[in-house]
């Protein structure tokens, strides 16, 4: 049985050929939608949905899964693996934030723990700091230093003053990071893997912070240096511990940093072109072993695998008799990390779902309260997504995991993640 592969930003998946639902190991046990108070009459209106927008050329394919109250209730594959092809999109297609926090729950490491403490070149960071030119009006930049270091509670929350250099407006920080090969215009977006992780420790802190550390929220490269505290403080590459620790206890089997030979056929291709934009789709070339393993971009998996994850994590940390993180943390991880003292000119909710609404926790963005955000939802969801179109959320109040995986790095992203979202809370009915 094939499985299809698409990539993300905690991780990627990917789809594959698979015989009907009947005939294929599924991710959790199934159960009538129904039986855990869902209609699936109004389910299938997701499968409806998203296959007209297949049909009409503005989405490549997806794969869809939904589970409720720990039973799998839905799973749809519409679109094509690859339109050019002709190959028929189909179910069952081929994590730093979790691993920091085993490694917390091991006593390897603290929250509170200045970054430099496991990679000394992040003591000491200067920020760019910009200032008004009256006379010449314009925006002239300098550095000052930074008013305390940075933690591994910054980077789980991206509050560490770091930046992408796809994102920031702070012109010697966007300098720096070309510069040091973190951000490459010209090629492709979100792909320093060509470094190595020394490459990637000295050129980062190297380059200006553009924030002092915990005032501003701002989605960066923070995941990235997450992964390499991770190989610091455990002693091994990213991927192998993420394997070790949560991918082979979960059966997560097509989760990987790398995708190999015999996988090679089973990966989402995207529209060359993208529909909503005009502009071409450059995604990460997954097909080698990176420089570094990406904690931010650059990793493949499943639909199946995915869900995997999700439910354990709803599930309070443990699946299947397996537990990966305690309850307390991922209680923790779930909570509001931002309160009212840090800064954020584009919030988590708008910069992912096109909606304010959402706060940041450890890892993830987490949903305030019932109303504001212009999507479904409850208090106390917490969800995130990936670059080339994967997304997910765990709601513990309805007791609801998703996951919708596309191979579509456009701006309709977020359209795509308000309608899965408003079509799985439309089908309760409890």
């Amino acid at each position: 049985m094939k499985r299809m592969l698409f990539g993300a930003a905690l991780f990627g998946a990917a789809v594959v050929v698979a015989p009907a639902w009947a005939d294929m190991k599924t991710p959790l046990a199934t159960a009538p939608a129904e039986q855990v108070g869902m209609s699936k009459q109004r389910l299938d209106r997701i499968q409806e949905v998203f296959k007209k927008e297949a049909d009409e050329n503005r989405l490549p394919g997806a794969v869809v899964m939904v589970a409720r109250k720990g039973k799998l209730v839905h799973m749809s594959a519409v679109g094509f693996q690859d339109k050019d092809a002709g190959k028929a999109m189909a179910l069952d297609s081929v994590l730093v934030s979790v691993g920091m926090m085993i490694l917390v729950e091991d006593g390897k490491a603290q929250l509170t723990d200045p970054v430099s403490k496991f990679i000394p070149a992040f003591k000491n960071q200067r920020v760019s700091a910009a200032k008004a030119d009256a006379e010449f009006a314009r925006v002239t930049y300098g550095t000052v230093a930074a008013d305390r270091e940075m933690t591994v509670q910054d980077l789980l929350r991206h509050t560490a003053g770091l930046a992408y250099g796809e994102i920031t407006a702070n012109a010697p920080v966007k300098d720096a990071y070309t510069k040091g090969g973190l951000y490459s215009p010209t090629v492709r977006d979100f792909d320093s893997r060509a470094l190595t992780p020394a490459e990637f420790n000295e050129k980062l802190a190297a380059a200006p912070l553009a924030h002092h550390p915990g005032t501003y929220w701002e989605y960066s490269l923070a995941s990235d240096l997450l992964g390499r505290v991770i190989e610091a403080a455990s002693g091994q590459r990213l991927a192998a511990f993420l394997d070790e620790r949560i991918f082979k206890p979960l059966g997560m089997n097509d989760t990987a940093f790398a995708l190999s030979a015999d996988k090679g056929g089973r990966l989402a291709i995207p529209f060359a072109t993208d529909p909503a934009s005009g502009l071409p789709n450059k995604l990460i070339d997954v097909s080698a072993v990176p420089g570094n393993d990406s904690g931010g971009a650059g990793a493949v998996s499943t639909a199946s695998d995915y869900l995997r994850f999700t439910q354990m994590l709803l599930n309070g940390g443990q699946l299947d008799g397996v537990r990966i993180l305690s309850r307390p943390t991922i209680q923790l991880m779930a909570s509001d990390h931002l309160g009212t003292r840090i800064q954020a000119a584009l919030t988590p909710g708008e910069l992912l779902l096109g909606t304010p609404g959402y706060t940041f926790g450890l890892g993830f963005a987490v949903r305030q309260g019932a109303g504001v955000a212009g999507v479904h939802g409850s208090q106390g969801e917490y969800l995130w997504a990936g670059y080339a179109g994967t997304f997910f959320w765990v709601d513990p109040k309805e007791e609801v995991t998703a996951v919708l995986m596309t191979q579509a790095p456009s701006p309709a992203r977020a359209f795509y993640r308000r309608m899965i979202k408003n079509l799985v809370y439309q089908a309760i009915n409890d």
